[in-house]
């Protein structure tokens, strides 16, 4: 069985107005990430058109996020941090994994599904094959681990499915050329965390999202403390005080997804939060939430304003992450290419 070194790969889309479910959700993870893995973190960019963007407002987002990379803690030094768009070797790879996906796997996407709506027909051709992107995305660099959302999983397993299906298609030329008896690796998910899926303020049964209409419902990275006490103390909630076990507050999603938060910010896991709130109302709750999501994220907004003042310095970084990216991939982009039978 071929071994490959253990490398993480992952993205954040630009599409802008960063909010506390991606810094919870992904970025937090990245910084964490760095630590024990060769890490190499991406501004998928590519995938943010599939549905339009202002080309104006574009390139500012994709500063954004690689300027919340940097503020939060991500080493683009230690680690590779890139836009999506300057390593060419995505967008060649995806078109061979296009051939090697199925219409019926990319079919059953159901995030295709829920963004594309009732009018299918109308939604564009990058919408429906970005999964097979997201693939090479993490295959160019034959990542061993992803660190995903639970929204992410299915498309993770796409990834397997189309590494698999090109490892068996392909066994006697991979096994001819010398690379062994697969030439991808089957990517694993790395789901960890008490807040692995953020829910908005206004609704526990929603994922946080920029595109909800209330600005209520999420903190976005930049909002200054006193946004951020407007938001939590309008936060929806219940009558009830906090319970003290896990059983009584999953039957509570607005109360779940506020510890949550609280739990991932600090550190610690639910029971420990339940364990020192428990009985306590939300009154007292949200202004010690507040407290400990400022202190956090304080830090991380002038950060990025700091940074974003100087787009040439963010723009030097994405090119030398660039050239690092490409230098893995393009290794990856050639063997396939000869795995397939191009003449490089």
């Amino acid at each position: 069985m071929t071994t490959f070194p253990e490398r993480v790969f992952s993205g954040v889309q630009p599409t802008g107005n960063l909010h506390l479910g991606n810094y919870l959700g992904a970025i937090k993870k990245f910084v964490a990430l760095q630590e024990n893995h060769n890490c190499i973190y991406c501004v998928v960019d590519m995938h943010a058109i599939t549905t339009w963007q202002d080309p104006k407002e574009l390139s500012g987002n994709i500063r954004e996020v690689t300027a919340a990379f940097i503020a939060s803690g991500i080493d683009p030094e230690k680690h590779v941090v890139f836009n999506q768009s300057q390593v060419s070797e995505h967008a060649e790879l995806a078109w061979i994994f296009n051939c090697v996906a199925r219409m019926g796997w990319l079919s059953r996407m159901t995030q295709f599904k829920d963004k594309a709506g009732k009018d299918r027909e109308k939604a564009s051709v990058g919408l429906f094959a970005y999964p097979a992107l997201m693939a090479a995305d993490i295959l160019a660099y034959r990542a061993t681990h992803v660190p995903v959302g639970d929204d992410q999983k299915q498309h993770l397993e796409l990834t397997r499915d189309i590494a698999q299906k090109f490892n068996n298609d392909f066994r006697s030329s991979i096994d001819e050329y010398g690379y062994g008896d697969q030439f991808f690796p089957l990517t694993e998910p790395l789901i960890e965390g008490p807040a692995t899926r953020v829910m908005s303020l206004r609704d526990g049964s929603k994922k946080m999202s920029k595109s909800d209409p209330s600005d209520l419902s999420r903190i976005v990275l930049t909002d200054d403390r006193d946004t951020i006490a407007k938001k939590f103390r309008k936060a929806k909630t219940d009558p009830m005080p906090l319970p003290d076990n896990l059983d009584d507050l999953r039957a509570r999603p607005e109360a779940e997804n506020l510890v949550n938060i609280y739990a991932a910010l600090s550190e610690t896991s639910k029971e420990a939060v339940l364990a020192e709130f428990a009985g306590f109302e939300f009154s007292k709750f949200k202004p010690a939430l507040v407290e400990m999501a400022v202190e956090k994220l304080a830090p991380i907004s002038g950060e990025m304003q700091r940074l974003q003042a100087d787009p040439g310095h963010i723009d030097q970084i994405l090119k030398d992450g660039s050239d690092k990216a490409r230098e893995i991939a393009s290794i990856t982009l050639g063997a396939v290419k000869e795995i397939v039978g191009f003449i490089k």
